[in-house]
């Protein structure tokens, strides 16, 4: 009889298996948000937030290639999607990822990430961050400076999505995390309700600790020159540096996967300590950018709830950026990764984390398609050893 049990067992959780990495087509499309309490850069408009959102589909929309170049030369090959598709019918509601991108990147850069989720049952909505992204065509020394207005982006965005006339229906508005590489690692952070404290970030970069987050950054290297003058003279930029050491923790957001952050100087370890959701971050062991020990590390061990995974060898900080193409590879030095570094298998394994991640955390499908299986409210470990103590 045990035996039989414990088969039947088996078939349940291979079907919950199954399930719980069910493909669907994905759908993509861009929406140009704007934060009216907050002017560009520029003083002469409200804040753009462009925002990429990709999404289940209903199939119907054939998929296409996505790039970030030209179509017919490519520099980096981010995936396929299915441009302004119906969203899939298959659930009510879904729930929602919100992504930020690195220093002067974009997102599409993260488009690995987006599709894998989204494929699996996720929305995620992905924010250029003005003044900060290769998605505009100038970039800002002061996008490149004010971090925290990046997790005001990320705010703004949830409350326009919740609002959205296409989205804001099917989303899940209990199940919402958030990720991003980076800067956008430090974002997200912010989130959670870590906050920033310049003093402590100077008195870091002017010690023997210093790392490459201090440097001028090669996006836009004369961004600290610059800077140097708007910070007494720009009235955008005196009020935002009021709000630097403010918290942006968002409640809304139940769990925040962190992809090589940055600035792990420049956060109160008090803050960090008073974070009570869960955080997973995973950075690679050869990372010179965003160097383990004086950013993720620094990170994780003062927050309760997280977990730390370095990957061994030679991956890198570029590595979580888009794949490349073989011209891509010849013009633009971070395609090319280390000998024995598979760039694509890279991804695919931080994927299945995030995607593990957020479903425990945001106790999506496959708990629950287990729980209706079997019509208790226990895991199936909790189940074996019930069966076996008989």
């Amino acid at each position: 009889m045990k035996l039989f049990i414990y088969l039947f067992l088996s078939i349940i959780i291979s079907a919950t298996n199954i399930f719980g990495q069910n493909l669907t087509k994905v759908g993509m499309t861009t929406t140009l948000f704007s934060d009216e309490s907050r002017t560009n850069w520029q003083g002469t408009a409200p804040r753009p937030i462009l925002t990429t959102i990709w999404y289940p589909s209903d199939g119907k929309t054939s998929e296409e290639q996505v790039v970030i170049g030209s179509p017919e030369k490519p520099v980096f090959i981010n995936g396929n999607a299915a441009k302004d598709a119906k969203i899939s019918s298959s659930k009510k509601r879904y729930p929602l990822i919100v992504l930020s991108h690195g220093t002067g990147g974009s997102a599409l850069q993260l488009m690995w990430l987006g599709q894998f989720l989204a494929a699996r049952g996720f929305i995620v909505a992905a924010v250029n961050h003005h003044g900060n992204t290769g998605a505009e065509d100038k970039p800002a020394a002061q996008g490149f400076i004010l971090w925290w207005e990046r997790a005001t982006d990320l705010k703004v965005v949830l409350d326009k999505l919740l609002a959205d006339s296409k989205f804001g229906e099917r989303i899940d508005s209990k199940r919402i995390g958030a990720a991003g590489f980076s800067l956008g690692g430090a974002t997200v952070t912010a989130l959670a309700g870590g906050i920033f404290n310049l003093n402590a970030f100077d008195k870091f970069c002017a010690s023997s600790e210093h790392d490459a987050t201090c440097d001028p950054q090669p996006e836009f290297p004369t961004a600290m020159k610059d800077f140097e003058v708007l910070k007494t003279k720009d009235p955008i930029v005196i009020q935002s540096l009021k709000r630097a050491e403010n918290s942006y923790k968002d409640s809304r957001i139940k769990a925040v996967f962190e992809i090589a952050p940055a600035l792990g100087a420049s956060f109160t370890p008090a803050s960090l300590s008073a974070i009570n959701i869960p955080v997973q971050i995973v950075v690679g062991e050869s990372d010179s950018t965003a160097p383990a020990k004086t950013n993720a590390q620094k990170i994780a061990q003062n927050i309760k709830q997280s977990k730390i995974n370095i990957l061994p060898g030679k991956v890198a900080h570029y590595t979580f950026l888009s794949e490349c193409s073989p011209f891509g590879k010849s013009v633009v030095p971070i395609c090319n990764d280390a000998e024995g570094v598979d760039r694509n298998q890279v991804h695919q394994q931080v994927s299945e984390m995030a995607f593990q991640f957020f479903q425990k955390h945001l106790q999506t499908g496959r708990s629950t398609f287990r729980r209706k299986l079997v019509g208790l409210s226990v895991t199936s470990s909790a189940m074996e050893k019930r069966i076996f103590s008989l």
